[in-house]
């Protein structure tokens, strides 16, 4: 994947952990889901195949879109934490520019 791609994804989701518009762990990221305030949802390529179905299929249910995208050292650094296997976007204009930039990596899996 392009370096400046994937650059702007992560700049992105530290803009989003900056304005408070990111969920980010297991429990948050799912509750933001099944509360309708995800509007995107990112996980971890290293995240076990367990979550990335579980995530993908509860995204699917609720037509969020759902990302595969770099490692919980990577999205963890990116939201200036440890380590992170999965995060939502709760805010509408940075899950879309988001999205936009993600889109052009690959296609969302759900």
């Amino acid at each position: 994947m392009p370096l400046n791609q994937n650059h702007k994804v992560l700049s992105l989701i530290g803009l989003s952990m900056k304005a408070g518009k990111l969920e980010s762990g297991g429990f948050s990221t799912e509750k933001a889901v099944k509360s309708g305030n995800a509007r995107l949802v990112i996980i971890s390529r290293e995240a076990s195949g367990n979550t990335q179905k579980k995530f993908a299929d509860m995204c699917a249910y609720r037509k969020i879109p759902c990302y595969v995208f770099g490692d919980k050292e990577e999205l963890g650094h990116a939201m200036g934490k440890e380590f992170r296997a999965t995060l939502a976007i709760t805010d509408e204009n940075l899950a879309a520019a988001l999205e936009a930039q993600l889109g052009l990596l690959k296609q969302p899996l759900a």
